[in-house]
């Protein structure tokens, strides 16, 4: 059993706010005072410190979230083991191409497995890292970076960041310069996507950025971007898997710019993590060697 003191420390770690603490524990704010100070001594250690009235967590304690995070999930994955009569439950997050275009056949393979239950959160890498310190999935299948100092980590697959265009596209199965890139209509995917990081990335290197290009637009969904490329022009950039099935779209490359990255399972350093990855991915290997 989590202490308490702990699930107080870990609850100011994501407020950052005494008052909001102890408002969300049912707590009065001394309360959750003595909690961290008990901590701090139990430690020998500062937890938190005050730099111009802002609330910062030193280095100490991101150590200690760590920890505290990595038993709190394996608490809930005991609990979880204990009540299951026989299924296998997995809650899992994948960032939007890997959602979308890469991991359906994976889990229809686990999910053939009568005893198998799954739930599947996509969204963007930010918003899954965040769930996934919360102990709220399993482990993510994630396209984007991520702290690999604060994860663990393995590799899933391979795959190729390119130029996405309509078919009739005058980029289409081209070679183009950056310059020749940044005079169309770019389509963008929303601050926190694992291909915005990417992409700005690749303009950082060449001291360029997104405001350069002629026109942008933000479209949190690729299936609607892969719709406005057909119908109104622009360009997009993504991973192949999320157009190479879709004869209306073509991709191209920029020159001098052969990009592949790395989709990864993330997960938490516990011992049911790492069982729940290898689980997973058996399916995955089952039907590769099929």
């Amino acid at each position: 059993m989590i202490d308490i003191r702990i699930e107080t420390f870990l609850t100011l770690c994501r407020l950052m706010n005494y008052r909001k603490t102890a408002e969300e524990l049912n707590m009065t704010q001394p309360a959750v005072t003595q909690h961290i100070h008990y901590l701090e001594n139990y430690y020998g250690c500062k937890l938190f410190i005050y730099d111009r009235k802002s609330l910062k967590m030193t280095h100490e304690a991101e150590l200690l979230k760590k920890y505290a995070e990595n038993i709190s999930y394996q608490e809930k994955k005991l609990k979880t083991a204990l009540s299951d009569k026989g299924c296998r439950q997995l809650s899992i997050g994948a960032t939007k191409t890997v959602g979308e275009y890469v991991i359906a056949e994976h889990i229809g393979n686990f999910l053939k497995e009568d005893k198998n239950r799954i739930s599947v959160n996509i969204d963007n890498t930010g918003n899954l890292l965040r769930a996934l310190s919360g102990g709220n999935i399993d482990f993510a299948v994630i396209e984007g970076f991520f702290d690999r100092s604060r994860y663990a980590s393995r590799l899933y697959r391979r795959e190729p960041f390119v130029g996405i265009c309509g078919a009739m596209h005058p980029f289409a199965g081209r070679e183009v310069t950056l310059e020749e890139a940044m005079k169309e209509h770019l389509f963008v995917r929303e601050e926190g996507s694992g291909t915005r990081e990417i992409l700005e990335q690749l303009l950082t290197e060449q001291n360029r950025s997104l405001r350069e290009f002629k026109k942008i637009s933000v479209i949190s969904s690729f299936g609607l971007t892969s719709k406005l490329l057909c119908t109104n022009g622009g360009i997009a950039f993504a991973y192949r898997a999320a157009g190479e099935n879709d004869p209306k779209l073509a991709s191209f490359n920029i020159r001098g710019r052969d990009i592949v990255r790395e989709f990864n399972y993330v997960y938490l350093d516990t011992p049911f993590s790492e069982g729940d990855v290898e689980y997973f991915d058996s399916f995955r290997q089952k039907k590769t060697a099929e």
